[in-house]
């Protein structure tokens, strides 16, 4: 499908970071960061071009500064600055505006989804508690809460939350994909794949589940069927960068991983 992007493995990069993994690592299972897809999580802004959002910023930052206290135009400009990558600025405008409004769920939860963004995971994990509750909980939420706890090393912990989250929304891939990526920190790749393969399943389409997924088989030393997920659907050169790409993210020593294909097994796809 022409028009997109080639895939370049700049979030998964900070995964392999996390885990003390190289390519080389994985004839030892050694693994990485975190967290895979969080494209439906708490408060997530629909998708809109680059363009469209940096609008969004000009004009809802002039709403803002016009009455600071209107709560929905503070939630909007929270997630336009968040969208364009300045975390810091969504974090303080969503922090003034959860104050002053502090039953606001919707505050609330875009709050704590800025505080993860931005690396405060154990006060966003407390915020996003407050923004639902056990009786309704909200399993964008439960995802993004997730994520808070397997940056904080809690991995087991994160799963309750991503299992939790899939008894609402079953098979989601966005849960699937932080799932997978999950298993990744605490060096469980078969069940990475797994996750991510069942990711895919549904969302066939979905770049960062891709890319994830080529990631975890190509730690496994499996890199002719890494490449052919990275490349499912992409024109000549844009395969070619996305291969290069996932070459430069494997590449950690001059020693190839072996391949663990018996070790993995098949990947369950239910």
């Amino acid at each position: 499908m022409r028009g997109r992007s080639p895939i370049r493995f700049v979030a998964t990069a900070s995964v392999l970071a996390m885990a003390g993994l190289s390519a080389a690592g994985c004839s030892s299972l050694a693994l990485k960061d975190i967290t895979g897809s969080t494209s439906a999580t708490a408060s997530a802004p629909a998708p809109q071009s680059d363009a469209d959002w940096r609008r969004a910023v000009e004009i809802y930052g002039e709403r803002h500064r016009a009455n600071p206290k209107d709560p929905n135009v503070a939630l909007q400009y929270g997630l336009a600055l968040r969208a364009t990558g300045q975390r810091a600025q969504s974090v303080a405008v969503l922090e003034q505006a959860a104050i002053t409004h502090s039953e606001n769920r919707a505050l609330l939860a875009a709050y704590g989804r800025a505080l993860v963004d931005n690396g405060s995971y154990q006060q966003g994990f407390d915020t996003l508690t407050r923004a639902h509750t056990p009786d309704n909980p909200d399993w964008h939420i439960l995802s993004v809460q997730g994520t808070a706890l397997d940056r904080l090393g809690r991995h087991e912990d994160a799963r309750r939350y991503y299992a939790n989250a899939l008894k609402i929304k079953p098979d989601e891939p966005s849960v699937l994909s932080n799932l997978g990526m999950s298993y990744v920190l605490s060096k469980q790749l078969p069940q990475a794949e797994d996750a991510l393969r069942r990711a895919q399943t549904v969302a066939k389409d979905d770049a960062r589940v891709r890319q994830n997924l080529a990631l975890v088989v190509g730690l496994q030393g499996r890199m002719a069927e890494a490449e052919t997920i990275i490349t499912a659907g992409l024109p000549p050169d844009e395969a070619a960068e996305s291969v290069s790409s996932l070459k430069e993210m494997l590449r950690g020593s001059p020693e190839q991983p072996r391949s663990r294909r018996a070790e993995a097994g098949p990947a369950s796809r239910t």
